[in-house]
């Protein structure tokens, strides 16, 4: 029984931490918007929905931490979901900013317009190839442009999730 409450409470910690991460992340994005009038292109704000996402199923796993380990497995499964999906959206970003100028995408209409014209399947998969205005890097930091430090913490936070739902 105290073997079960410390992996109950272990769980719960763990995930919570998460939550705590992904919140931190969305901060951070929003900082940089209104502080330094860093603009997001669309893959941005697909990356934040992302880290939104996984925040809430970390929040929630936290907050409802299972007792066996198959509802913390399935917590982790649920956590992988978003996390893969932001690891997508972000590795295409970052091969976009990688890109030989003459091979980048011409710029598409602003993500306002596309969400008010065409329909939303549509507006994601014109998202998901990308334009020439997620091809611009505007900020770094040791190194690496904000979206390979998106795709960096979705790896880590994916990790997080399977060692703390799967681990024995």
């Amino acid at each position: 029984m105290k073997n079960n409450a410390a992996a109950v409470t272990s769980f719960r910690l763990r995930f919570l931490l998460g939550f705590l991460a992904c919140a931190g992340l969305i901060g951070f994005a929003l900082f940089s918007q209104f502080h330094w009038y860093l603009q997001p292109c669309p893959l941005c704000i697909f990356q934040r929905i992302a880290f939104a996402a996984l925040g809430v199923v970390f929040l929630l796993g936290g907050l409802f931490a299972p007792r066996g380990t198959t509802g913390r497995r399935a917590w982790g499964i649920v956590a992988l979901i978003p996390a893969l999906a932001g690891i997508g959206i972000a590795g295409r970003h970052v091969w976009l900013t990688h890109l030989p100028p003459d091979q980048v995408p011409s710029c598409g209409p602003p993500l306002e317009f596309m969400m008010e014209a065409s329909p939303l399947a549509d507006v994601v998969r014109q998202v998901l190839t990308g334009s020439g205005e997620c091809a611009k890097v505007d900020w770094h930091f040791l190194g690496l442009s904000m979206p390979a430090w998106a795709l960096l913490w979705f790896v880590l936070l994916a990790l997080w999730a399977a060692i703390t739902a799967f681990r024995r």
